[in-house]
């Protein structure tokens, strides 16, 4: 294995496909979590040393659990072209199909998708089989992002396309039924490198941070810092004519990779939180990923918490950082997509620079409080993924469900944890049957209605 830092530790990729069944449990599953929960990371073929993390092909990994027993787990590649060799780039541009599709996997309207944000989204069954790329019926002619918002009350779905060159974004909804979608280009938006936005109950919310479009950057993801762009928050009000009103507000420079919501508050500000970088630590996190000198020991470092509240009465924004721990891939109760949240997780680095012992974290966004739950040396979870309890009746009544490489016995587990607390033991451990690489995105799909 070469010394590329996301070919080695929790990110050496596995070299095969497997199914497992009958998955030992330590404590007792609840019963309501019946479903799978889905990860999908990069994880090359042997032999391939991709030229930055994002290249690697996409695997996704699943774990079905029911009735209080962990009945499978199954990995399997996406098989796109580019799996095969093919080039994303040709002599007639972009081909959409060519994807590593190794970014998110999520479930829309009976589909589920495996996303890469310069592609089309890649239709999976229910076992992880691919079907082939999803275009909604030809109606998708451009790229989608890795992390689009489903709108809890509506259904619907909001995601975008970006492009270094025009249109640079366009804002795509889908109907609840995965039927209907509107596409409207977003006027006012630059090359700027966007990989995650905001949806509240009336806007959608996109932020350009200081890393844009760069053709002399070699390694096949052709952005970089500038210090010269503009950071600004752009905000699109939803419905008929909204992009026309489309506004942008100047903001600090400065780089965010995930959001964890936005929402609009009694005075009609929308406050908009998320972990973001500086220049010196967007430096380290790229050099990681493509294992360029400094590139430190995980792709994060100095990464913290920031509030954005724009005022479009007063036309500007106020930005603060709420807390100092090193935090990313940061989630929520997704029942409270674009409405206020009170509580909110995180992947979190004490030491402040990615080499020491990885936590999760927890916030109270009410009483600025948070709980660190430690993992132990040698262990790196994902990101937190929520799962409603049947009769919750709070935001934080649930589990936590992360999978958790553990060097030390080169193994995995699925930890359930409960949301409430995390000062409670694990509810249950699923023992997988392998060490699952480090996973970047995943999603729980539950049986039955939603």
């Amino acid at each position: 294995m070469t010394g590329k830092p996301y070919l080695t530790g929790h990110y050496t990729p596995v070299p095969d496909e497997i199914t497992a069944s009958e998955l030992a449990v330590e404590g007792t599953l609840p019963p309501e979590l019946t479903g799978r929960l889905v990860r999908n990371g990069h994880n090359p073929r042997p032999g391939i040393t991709p030229a930055h993390w994002f290249r690697g092909s996409g695997m996704v990994h699943g774990i079905r659990l029911r009735d209080g027993r962990a009945e499978w787990y199954r990995n399997r590649w996406v098989r796109t072209p580019a799996l095969d060799g093919a080039p994303y780039l040709t002599e007639h541009g972009p081909d959409l199909t060519a994807s590593t599709a190794g970014t998110h996997v999520i479930e829309h309207a009976g589909r589920l998708l495996a996303l890469c944000e310069s592609a089309l989204p890649f239709e999976l069954t229910a076992d992880l089989r691919t079907v082939g790329a999803f275009d909604w019926n030809g109606k998708l002619t451009s790229a989608m992002t890795a992390h689009p918002k489903e709108d809890p009350v509506t259904g619907e779905l909001h995601f975008f396309s970006s492009s270094p060159f025009p249109p640079f974004l366009i804002h795509h909804v889908s109907s609840p039924d995965g039927t209907v979608l509107q596409s409207r280009e977003v006027p006012g938006a630059s090359p700027a490198l966007k990989h995650d936005f905001a949806v509240t109950e009336h806007h959608v919310v996109f932020l350009e941070g200081s890393v844009t479009f760069d053709p002399s950057e070699h390694s096949g993801i052709p952005y970089a810092w500038s210090d010269t762009v503009p950071s600004r928050i752009g905000v699109l009000p939803r419905g008929a004519g909204g992009a026309a009103r489309t506004r942008w507000f100047d903001i600090r420079p400065g780089f965010a990779m995930h959001l964890a919501n936005a929402y609009e508050d009694a005075r009609g500000r929308i406050v908009v939180e998320g972990p973001a970088v500086g220049r010196e630590d967007w430096q380290r996190s790229w050099n990681w990923w493509v294992g360029a000198p400094d590139r430190g020991a995980e792709p994060v470092s100095g990464s913290h918490t920031v509030r954005w509240t724009v005022d479009p009465a007063a036309g500007r924004v106020t930005e603060e950082q709420t807390d100092d721990l090193t935090v990313e891939f940061p989630t929520i109760n997704d029942a409270r997509t674009g409405r206020e949240h009170r509580y909110q997780y995180a992947v979190a680095f004490p030491d402040g620079r990615g080499t020491g012992d990885h936590a999760l974290v927890k916030y109270d966004r009410r009483t600025g409080s948070r709980q660190v739950l430690p993992v132990g040396a040698g262990r790196l979870p994902s990101e937190a993924v929520f799962v409603p309890a049947g009769d919750a009746a709070e935001e934080d009544a649930g589990y936590l469900l992360t999978v958790v490489s553990d060097l030390n016995a080169d193994a995995s587990g699925l930890l359930v944890l409960d949301a409430s607390d995390l000062s409670v033991p694990p509810l249950a451990t699923v023992r997988l049957p392998r060490r699952v690489p480090a996973t970047i995105h995943g999603s729980w799909i539950p049986d039955g209605p939603r």
